[in-house]
């Protein structure tokens, strides 16, 4: 399987593509929501308010997996398992790493959108927000621009064709 280089997984990790986290209901059922994340050298971090379900799932069970998908021109996916942290106003300053989550998803790397970065952060900053800090156990990161299928799946297609 074509897993992505640490170059192009750094790379890929900076793009403002929105992941899916999968949360667990207290029956055991996944729960899934797009949110915004970022990657830092302490883990993946993830913004969210307390009355938000997954938030609340989060709370009562730190089990997660982020998946994140991009097309081109970066193509891939990437898997994150492991368990969050929260981290709660006032023992934690959440908003530095809040703002940077604004700017890369409101500011995309473009300073004309600045005043539209501070509108955001200044309504984030009227919420009840919380950050949740993603510590990956198992990562899976595939470059989709080299991915031709399982292996599996390419014998199957060959004995189909009869080229065995």
């Amino acid at each position: 399987m074509p897993r992505m280089t640490p170059e192009t997984l750094a790379e890929f990790l900076q793009l403002p593509t929105v992941g899916v986290i999968a949360t667990l209901r207290r029956d055991g059922a996944p729960y899934t929501v797009p949110v915004w994340w970022l990657h830092r050298d302490d883990g993946i971090w993830i913004t969210g308010t307390y009355n938000r379900v997954w938030c609340k799932h989060l709370l009562r069970d730190p089990r997660a997996s982020l998946c994140i998908e991009s097309g081109p021109p970066l193509t891939g996916h990437v898997e994150f398992d492991g368990r969050v942290t929260p981290f709660e106003l006032p023992t934690f300053d959440i908003w530095p790493i809040s703002r940077l989550l604004a700017e890369k998803y409101v500011g995309r790397g473009d300073p004309a959108n600045a005043a539209a970065v501070d509108a955001f952060f200044a309504n984030m900053q009227t919420e009840p927000r919380l950050l949740f800090r993603l510590e990956p156990e198992v990562t899976r990161a595939i470059d989709m621009r080299v991915y031709r299928g399982k292996r599996a799946d390419r014998e199957f297609q060959q004995r189909v064709r009869g080229e065995e």
